[in-house]
């Protein structure tokens, strides 16, 4: 199949606000990523299934166009999902597919990723990208950005740190959220895929996360500075919020606004009481307080630490929660000044130590 054409800008062009100096940069990231993360090579098939609908979108694209100039291109706006679809099951197990995404497509009932990867393709996802608006997209270009020596080096040695540690606790400015237990075994998001079934994924890359063994043991206080809204988006308070936690429950909070006491009634409402659950060390370096998108699941590779509020992380089960009664896994990120794991500060002037 052909591409419904989107006509390729030359190199020296930008793409609407997005300057041509960031789509080269675009286009370097996107091929270290495919060299040195997703391990692609050009004797195999390569299809972009993308749309047309966002400057991002559109570099994004182009960026492809130049990496993988043989690639065939698909414009999901522009052919039917039979036609997708087809193109879907040309490939062949170690080929690539990229989705570049305004929203994120949809096939009825086919789950894209998950059935990609059945059939033995590599994948990367780009979505969401309609949230990320202006500037923002050079953002999110910069954290594509591959660098194996740091997210494998720092990564796998902050998997290691975890796995052996009794316990942990998080400084954000005064505040203490004291991890009394060991953790579960943490899961690495950092574009090594050697031992892994599948290949690819979402990106930006860049999360090392895990959660108490036992939850109950989590207790003390911490600042947020962002948390996810209802539609996904980032919202940064004024000033940071406090959560009170005891045994690994939100049971008070300081500082709120409308916005977030609305989230933990939500919460409330379905599950009875607010759990913290996933314990998320960010490492993408593009991201930081003050460098922010506004896409919530984009933004959580932040350098830094992440929590989430409510039942749902289907990562780890738990005895006390039933999959099916959990509903809600609400991203919030600590003002972070220092992570210890035992006695060990792991976290210090904005980077990992380890």
């Amino acid at each position: 199949m052909t591409s419904a054409a989107l006509a390729s800008p030359s190199p020296a062009a930008p793409i609407g606000v997005i300057a041509a100096s960031t789509v080269d940069t675009a286009a370097r990231n996107v091929r270290d990523l495919l060299a040195m993360a997703i391990d692609y090579a050009p004797s195999h098939g390569a299809l972009i299934v993308h749309d047309t609908r966002t400057d991002l979108n559109r570099a994004l694209t182009e960026a492809y166009r130049r990496a993988i100039p043989g690639a065939t291109f698909v414009d999901f706006d522009s052919v039917t999902p039979e036609q997708v679809l087809a193109a879907f099951a040309r490939m062949a197990p170690g080929d690539l597919v990229v989705l570049i995404q305004s929203t994120s497509f949809r096939l009825e009932a086919f789950r894209i990723r998950i059935e990609l990867f059945k059939r033995g393709l590599k994948v990367i996802e780009h979505v969401h990208l309609s949230r990320m608006p202006g500037d923002q997209g050079r953002h999110y270009i910069d954290a594509l950005a591959y660098d194996p020596a740091y997210y494998r080096g720092v990564g796998h040695a902050l998997k290691e740190r975890i796995d052996r540690a009794a316990g942990g606790m998080i400084d954000s400015g005064g505040e203490q959220l004291v991890f009394g237990s060991p953790f579960e075994p943490a899961k690495l998001n950092i574009g090594d895929y050697r031992a892994m079934n599948n290949v690819g994924g979402q990106f930006p890359l860049g999360e090392v996360f895990t959660e108490a063994l036992d939850l109950e043991a989590v207790h003390g206080r911490v600042r947020i500075f962002v948390f996810g809204d209802t539609q996904f988006l980032v919202n940064r308070p004024e000033h940071p919020i406090t959560l009170i936690v005891e045994r690994g429950r939100v049971t008070g909070v300081e500082h709120s606004t409308p916005a977030f006491d609305n989230m933990l009634a939500i919460i409330r409402a379905h599950e009875g009481e607010v759990w913290l659950r996933e314990l998320g060390f960010g490492m993408n370096r593009a991201f930081s307080r003050e460098q922010m998108v506004d896409d919530i699941g984009t933004y959580e590779r932040m350098c830094g630490i992440h929590l989430s509020l409510g039942a749902k992380h289907g990562v780890y089960p738990k005895p006390q929660f039933r999959r099916k009664d959990t509903r809600y896994h609400v991203d919030v990120f600590a003002v972070t000044e220092a992570v210890y794991l035992d006695q060990e500060r792991v976290y210090r002037d904005g980077a990992w130590q380890v």
